[in-house]
């Protein structure tokens, strides 16, 4: 039995469910007026039109963009390859802004705060999501001298962020996403911090502290740091750098946030150090970004490329290189067919033209090969196969530059330094992939299984079940599928004390309960070694995790060259995207 076919894969019920829900093009009565089918055409289309731009001679370019669109067509269709949803939403529609990631500055002036949340709402709308760095914005009860005032500080300026995202609902399909970023060297650290302790606080926001290697230094020496105000430059306090990260440490414990992303390993790969300092991510923080850039993301589903025998399956590489060099070229050409909201956006994503390449079903990959996630081999072929798709990325994107030319502020950049002419400034980015992978039927990025069955919470308000369809052909083959197991399945995080599962079955579906909170950052590590970009992973921990345990994996994160982290400890929130319930299954 060979496990991959090269006809595309029927779309699950959960797919068709969000693609009618959010992707497909509708009618005024809100009816799809699309298939899925001509939804990826549309976009391969659309994306391809690209190709005009880069030949003279126009029979050739239409039928070299002809040919080029027939296999975005097929990537797309077949599931080996999903741009981001902007781009899946908009393509060849009247928005045509394709990006799903922002960055815009925040300056310390009211001009400046409230004309970012103008262009928050701009990008909110066309359907991106967007990072800011408060850390310039002058401290609570600082001098304002035109008024004669007192500062209110960067928490109360966020709240208005987060207002305004709230009443803008991103192109009738996406609520608006922002991470918000403070340096941990800002007078006003403690009380961002804890701003995440009220459950109505900031409800739009993602909540990381930009922490620095003077921090770090200072929390491994166990003495205090100095606490800086932006406006002035000068020392206006010290704190004790454990007291600092012990509040991190139970924030993150109590709430899942804030996380931590860490600025000086970021900024030691910042591509274009001559052209700015990187001081925000994306919402999801695997996209570290300069002020005003945007980048556009796509995943391969690392699901598809599995070949050989169930007894002996392998990975496909011959393939997965031809899936990524079409991959590169479509995410390439996104950049010139995208409509960006701002002129300052089209300059610099233009001018370094970042694109981020990345993977979903790693899981599932695993689980085709027959090897548990908590493993080193599992960590073997996480490194294995991002180095692969890292190579290979950069090889296309090469060729593109001798085709194409350099990306225009290659000059002066880190990538001239070290003698490499790209098209891109950067290549790979691991994103998380939570729609997209219900789209693709496939495990989100690089995570483990949430659950052998689990709900996931989409779009706010559809719960869309998934019970691992490896596991029901193992179970079945092992004679112990029943209705009775659904149920018992359904009703654990971990299969790991059902002893009706045989042992070898179990061990091969760990899931992310079961995983040590070291190993899910070692994973995310080996996969950042080859990420340009930064890496998208929870640290997913059982409710009975301890601070310690939170204290570990941010170190052991800094230590392994993590550009951030953040955990979850289950239970810690209202309402989390995905949990384990027990599901009726017909």
């Amino acid at each position: 039995m060979a496990y991959h076919s090269q006809k595309a894969p029927r779309l699950s019920a959960n797919a068709l469910t969000v693609l009618r829900r959010r992707y497909l093009a509708k009618n005024a009565a809100g009816k799809p007026v699309e298939t899925p089918a001509q939804m990826f055409r549309r976009v391969a289309q659309n994306i391809a039109e690209a190709e005009h731009l880069y030949s003279d001679n126009e029979p050739e370019s239409a039928q070299r963009a002809s040919r080029v669109a027939d296999e975005f067509y097929r990537l797309m269709s077949r599931l080996d390859f999903l741009p981001n949803s902007p781009t899946l939403m908009n393509a060849g529609r009247d928005l045509q802004q394709l990006s799903a990631c922002f960055v815009l500055p925040v300056e310390d002036s009211l001009e400046s705060i409230f004309e970012a949340v103008k262009h928050q709402a701009l990008i909110h709308q066309s359907g991106g999501g967007t990072g800011f760095s408060f850390s310039h914005l002058r401290p609570k009860n600082d001098r304002v001298s035109s008024t004669s005032g007192i500062a209110s500080g960067p928490v109360s300026f966020m709240r208005v962020f987060n207002m305004a995202t709230e009443v803008i609902k991103q192109g009738g399909t996406r609520r608006g996403a922002n991470m918000g970023i403070l340096r941990v060297d800002h007078p006003d650290i403690l009380e961002f911090i804890d701003i995440k302790r009220h459950p109505a606080e900031l409800t739009n926001f993602n909540l990381s502290v930009g922490v620095t290697d003077t921090f770090m230094r200072a929390l491994a020496q166990r003495r205090d740091y100095a606490l800086v105000n932006p406006r002035t430059g000068r020392t206006v306090a010290r704190l004790k750098a454990v007291m600092v990260f012990d509040r991190m440490v139970e924030a993150a414990w109590n709430s899942g946030e804030p996380g931590v992303v860490f600025l000086d390993t970021i900024n030691a790969h910042n591509p274009t150090p001559h052209i700015g300092h990187i001081e925000a991510t994306n919402p999801c923080a695997e996209q570290p970004l300069l002020p005003y850039e945007s980048c556009t993301l796509g995943s391969l589903n690392l699901a598809r490329f599995v070949t050989g025998t169930a007894k002996h399956p392998r990975i496909d590489f011959d393939r997965l290189a031809d899936v990524t060099r079409t991959a590169v070229r479509f995410l390439d050409d996104v950049i010139d067919m995208n409509s960006y909201p701002l002129p300052d956006i089209e300059t610099i994503t233009k001018g370094d033209r970042k694109i981020g390449l990345g993977v979903m079903g790693f899981a599932d990959l695993l689980i085709k090969l027959g090897i548990p996630y908590d493993t080193d081999e599992a960590l073997t072929v996480g490194e294995r196969v991002m180095r692969f798709v890292w190579e290979q990325g950069r090889a296309v994107s090469a060729e593109l530059a001798r085709a194409r030319g350099v990306f225009p502020n290659f000059k002066g950049s880190r990538l001239e330094s070290d003698g490499m002419r790209l098209r891109n400034a950067t290549v790979t980015t691991v994103a998380p992939t939570g729609t997209l992978s219900v789209i693709a039927d496939c495990s989100p990025g690089i995570e483990p299984l949430y659950g052998v069955s689990f709900v996931r919470t989409v779009m706010e308000d559809v719960r869309l079940v998934t019970l691992h369809p490896v596991f029901v052909q193992r179970a079945r083959a092992a004679g112990i599928y029943s209705q009775r197991l659904v149920k018992q399945v359904a009703s654990n995080e971990s299969i790991q004390g059902l002893t009706a599962i045989p042992k070898e079955l179990r061990r091969l579906f760990v899931t992310a309960h079961d995983v040590a909170p070291a190993h899910h950052v070692r994973m995310q590590a080996v996969f950042q070694k080859y990420s340009d970009s930064g890496v998208s992973k929870t640290i997913n921990l059982p409710t009975t995790a301890t601070k310690a345990d939170v204290a570990s994996a941010m170190l052991l994160a800094y230590r392994l060259g993590c550009k951030g982290l953040t955990v979850f400890r289950t239970g810690s929130r209202e309402k989390q995207v995905m949990s384990c319930a027990n599901v009726q299954y017909c």
